[in-house]
């Protein structure tokens, strides 16, 4: 069968020719409708981020899927059902508590495989397998769509836990910023639009740009961030109540906190590579304690995150899914999905339709 997936010897994803997986007791047969690329798939390719398989040559990328069950295998699921899969797994063959508390999503490294990132083979090819447990079946009018469930999970479960940091006072929030406008942030941008009054979406681009004119359509305001820094928002427009941060970027992680109005919360999502720079520790510090501020990091989700994601995409309007996928390449024009092009906001290949 047709796979993407990136080699030991190669330094870019290749159109692979894999044998069609065989699932376990307990596992269904997936088809491969549609998978996602993003950031995440990016760092793996170039080796900065992930694992391969254990023994392997090669790894299948691809972690934001929607498939449709091509033979349940007595998993419980039935043939014809739409289903979008987990990312995080246990390791083959062991167990830890997190995974037997049902929260594999709080797992710390090392003690988890993630299919397409590290350790397992992804979601890339034209069948897949999986446990019934880790696939979330979704309504059929959302198959187009299904693999922006993925994302928009990693969203539901950062505003969850950043939010319930804030209950135990009456928390009065007004404005939210998002740090980074590509696909993940204009989805999350957009979940947000509903609960705050003012929203915000910090990136690094000139107009016009497709990604703008997105922001403008939700409504929020656009801040670029070379002409005012995120530490300085206060200044030029009003300090936030909650800064979601998605773009790796280490020192928003600081910047964060002076955009914080007092009480608010941000939620780190981003994985930097290692960098160095001077900060005031103290007054830092200091910010965080007097005002009652909040930093919180998050990674991963788990099921009861993707069934929210599921109603969520199902309220999103049609407009904003059109224009947030710019680009369906198939298996054998992979490397269109994969270009580095200021025009895409998200990429998918594309299996096969339902």
């Amino acid at each position: 069968m047709k796979a993407i997936g990136v080699t030991r010897e190669g330094d870019d994803v290749e159109l692979l020719d894999v044998a069609r997986p065989e699932p376990s007791e307990g596992e269904a047969l997936v088809r491969t409708l549609r998978v996602g690329v993003d950031g995440t798939d990016h760092e793996v390719i170039a080796g900065s981020h992930g694992g391969y398989p254990e023994g392997a040559e090669h790894m299948i990328l691809g972690h934001e899927a929607v498939g449709v069950v091509e033979d349940g295998n007595g998993s419980g699921l039935e043939a014809g059902q739409v289903v979008v899969p987990t990312v995080r797994r246990k390791p083959d063959g062991e167990t830890n508590d997190y995974f037997r508390r049902g929260e594999p999503d709080m797992a710390p490294d090392g003690e988890y495989v993630e299919r397409g990132i590290v350790g397992e083979h992804g979601f890339m090819a034209e069948y897949f397998t999986s446990p019934a447990d880790n696939l979330v079946p979704i309504p059929d009018h959302l198959a187009e769509y299904g693999m922006l469930i993925e994302p928009v999970s990693i969203a539901e479960k950062a505003n969850d836990h950043a939010f319930s940091t804030r209950e135990p006072f009456e928390w009065r929030p007004e404005a939210a910023c998002v740090l980074g406008n590509g696909s993940l942030g204009l989805l999350t941008l957009w979940m947000l639009g509903r609960e705050f009054d003012r929203t915000y979406c910090v990136g690094r681009r000139d107009r016009p740009d497709p990604t703008i004119d997105v922001i403008d359509e939700l409504g929020a305001t656009y801040v670029d961030s070379r002409e005012t820094p995120v530490d300085q928002l206060p200044d030029d427009h009003e300090a936030v109540d909650y800064v979601f941060e998605a773009t790796g970027y280490a020192p928003h992680a600081v910047q964060t906190v002076d955009a914080l109005a007092p009480n608010g919360v941000g939620a780190l999502l981003g994985i930097p590579g290692p960098w160095e720079f001077e900060i005031d520790g103290g007054t830092f510090h200091k910010e965080i304690v007097l005002h009652n501020k909040c930093l919180i990091g998050t990674v991963n989700s788990h099921v009861k995150h993707f069934e929210a994601a599921v109603d969520t995409l199902d309220e999103m309007p049609q407009w904003l899914l059109d224009d947030l996928v710019t680009t369906v390449a198939s298996p054998d024009s992979v490397d269109a999905a994969f270009e580095d092009d200021e025009d895409q906001i998200k990429a998918v290949v594309e299996f096969d339709t339902l």
